[in-house]
């Protein structure tokens, strides 16, 4: 009547499958398998795609044999749109196979799946000697297309023989290849099967693909992949040469989200971590390999997948602790400014190094064994906890009393629990001391300037002044309430301390008898004071790079001092051969041949500097300093402001009456 009907039918060796008319998607229909009585076969096996349309019934318990012929009788019952149930009564037939020709097919049910292709190993495959015909066919769903190899090699197929074993690459844009895609996500089927040989001898190979070829997305705990919605259900999960119960996945570390499609979440505690190569200069997670298993048209076809994290090479610290027992970590050069120095970066076992350093020596990485290289370890109820410490050393000038080369301090944990790997990374920041004051004596005041304009000097309470490694610090020394345009300002030493004691050691030497110092790799640069200026001649202006005083290995607090002296000296007759400033200078100093009786003064600036690092920010586990410490910094540095203020007020009413008391004496 005017019911659908199937429209084909495919043969295949154990099954035949039907295909209904699009017409049939309009109504609510079901089949079933009857007898040569139209009773409903209840041991036949049969499955149905409701949305393909498409019917598989194996020939077992399924068909009757009759004249070499599988016989198939299907009913099919319809609800029209009446609603009015109707019933018709298909039959439908395959040629059986000979007993001479029944030579049990190779099925091979492994895809291995790359970003690029989809490929299967046939094993144990004697490959002809003899040329014969050979025979690819791929069933779509709609129809079924039959290839020469050489028709197939131009249409997205390749067969390559490896010894004994027979191996397809399928393209995924090759003919025949079936995909579902959703959100960018793709997955890829072909059904195939090769055939050779004559009649009375025929071999085949039989295939069904699976590949979902999309890129893992990765986050600082999980790997997710991401398989769109297919007629398939998942049966089982292999990691590597593991299988894991489908009901045990969440206590592998594998959380299983089948809402839509298929999605795995995978720690990244299950995952290995490889080293930095062409494709990637950065430390990469990955998985050797992941076995999905499917029930995919009443077959169990096996997926495997080699899944890795996008590399990822701006990390300042990227870090995993393995399940096979090491510590996985790398360190970037750029991690702090300045750039840090990698050779001087030592585990707590000095004699174990980096695994891998870049050729640009921008980055190194390291594989710390749980069991060596001065790990420690130790139980913490049901867990193990092993720790380790990877420290950078200073190192710049020979004489050991400055650096500016930045600072690290890393601590890695790793902790198991029942199997579970949890890594902690812990970067340890020196907190910074209390601040101080120190006031130039007399007329002079040394000053500090943001920038090298010298517009305006750092307020009082902008002290300590942060500053990162090698960053530049303008300083002015300027004499004060001094008009005479015949005296001018000559510098004479400047030096910086850890304290605020300009006699106190350690000392770095920043000018030196008016020049710059020799042993220093970063030189002092003297800026000229402009003739907009006022009294430029009681002024001299100088920039130096941020250091930090080290003791060997050791970084001595953050705080540093700077203090200059000066000479007063009449341009037209100088009292001393020091108001002549030439460099370089010989070798006997002007300081070893200073005349007696020529002095000089000493200012010392208001304040310290601050000396922060860079680029590290403080994870979980750090303590940065807290607003008390803050608070107390604070306090300290008003109560020796007011202090100050004090005695120069009382200074300041001594010369008010000493010049009354002049002033009375002329009178009378």
């Amino acid at each position: 009547g005017c019911l659908p009907s199937a429209e084909s039918v495919t043969c295949h060796r154990d099954r035949m499958e039907v295909e209904f008319s699009r017409e049939l998607g309009n109504y609510s229909w079901n089949v079933y398998v009857v007898d040569v009585n139209d009773e409903e076969i209840e041991s036949c096996d049969r499955t149905v795609d409701y949305e393909r349309l498409l019917l598989s019934v194996p020939f077992v318990n399924c068909t009757s044999l009759e004249h070499e012929q599988h016989q198939l009788r299907l009913g099919l019952m319809v609800n029209d749109t009446t609603g009015e149930e109707r019933n018709v009564t298909y039959k439908t037939r395959c040629d059986s196979v000979r007993a001479d020709e029944i030579v049990t097919p190779l099925f091979v049910g492994s895809t291995n799946c790359t970003k690029d292709f989809m490929a299967v190993r046939s094993p144990a495959f004697q490959v002809p000697t003899v040329p014969m015909t050979w025979i690819l066919s791929i069933n779509d769903g709609t129809r079924t297309h039959q290839l020469s190899p050489g028709q197939a090699m131009q249409q997205g197929y390749k067969f390559l023989v490896d010894g004994r074993n027979l191996i397809f690459h399928v393209a995924f844009t090759a003919t025949g290849v079936v995909s579902y895609k959703h959100n960018n996500k793709a997955l890829y089927t072909a059904a195939l099967q090769l055939t050779y040989g004559p009649p009375e001898r025929r071999r085949t190979v039989e295939s069904r693909m699976l590949c979902a070829p999309g890129p893992a997305i990765c986050n600082a705990t999980h790997m997710t992949l991401d398989i769109p919605a297919f007629p398939g259900t998942l049966m089982a999960v292999g990691v590597e040469d593991k299988t894991i119960p489908m009901d045990q996945l969440q206590e592998n570390g594998i959380i299983l989200d089948t809402k839509r499609g298929v999605k795995l979440h995978i720690s990244r505690s299950v995952l290995r971590s490889r080293l930095p190569r062409e494709s990637c200069s950065g430390l990469q997670s990955y998985l050797a390999s992941l076995d999905l298993v499917f029930n995919f048209h009443g077959e169990n076809v096996v997926m495997v997948m080699y899944p890795e994290c996008p590399c990822d090479q701006h990390a300042p610290i990227a870090a995993v602790c393995t399940q096979d027992g090491y510590m996985d970590f790398e360190i970037l050069a750029d991690s702090t400014t300045p750039p840090l120095d990698l050779g001087t970066l030592r585990l707590r076992d000095p004699a174990c190094q980096p695994a891998f350093r870049s050729p640009l020596n921008d980055r190194v990485w390291f594989h710390v064994p749980l069991n060596g290289c001065g790990t420690r370890y130790w139980f913490d109820g049901e867990k193990i906890i092993y720790e380790n410490e990877v420290r950078s050393l200073r190192t710049d000038l020979p004489l050991h009393k400055i650096s500016r080369d930045s600072e690290l301090g890393l601590t890695i944990i790793c902790s198991f629990s029942n199997g579970d790997a949890s890594l902690s990374v812990r970067v340890d920041n020196l907190p910074p001391p209390a601040s101080s004051v120190n006031q130039g004596p007399l007329s002079l005041v040394l000053l500090s300037y943001p920038e090298v304009s010298y517009r305006q000097p750092y307020r009082d309470d902008q002290y300590p002044i942060v500053k990162y490694l090698r960053q530049p610090i303008f300083l002015e020394v300027q004499v004060l309430n001094r008009n005479d345009p015949n005296l001018h300002l000559v510098l004479d030493d400047c030096w910086a301390t850890a304290s605020q004691d300009p006699s106190s050691l350690p000392q770095w030497n920043i000018v030196v008898d008016g020049c710059e110092y020799d042993l220093d790799s970063y030189r002092t640069v003297f800026h000229p004071v402009g003739h907009g200026v006022s009294y430029a001649n009681y002024r001299q202006r100088l920039e130096v790079k941020t250091f930090a005083f080290a003791s060997g290995d050791k970084a001595l607090p953050g705080l540093v001092y700077f203090h200059c002296s000066v000479l007063i000296c009449d341009r037209f007759q100088p009292d001393s051969p020091l108001c002549v400033t030439r460099c370089p200078r010989s070798s006997r100093s002007k300081r070893e041949s200073r005349m007696q009786g020529v002095n000089s003064a000493v200012a010392s600036l208001w304040g310290p500097v601050l000396l922060v690092p860079e680029g590290w920010s403080a994870p979980q586990g750090t303590k940065p300093v807290c607003k008390e410490v803050w608070a107390v910094i604070i306090m300290t540095a008003v109560v020796i402001l007011s202090l100050l203020a004090t005695i120069l007020l009382f200074l300041s009413l001594l010369k008010y009456f000493k010049r009354r008391a002049s002033m009375v004496n002329v009178v009378y």
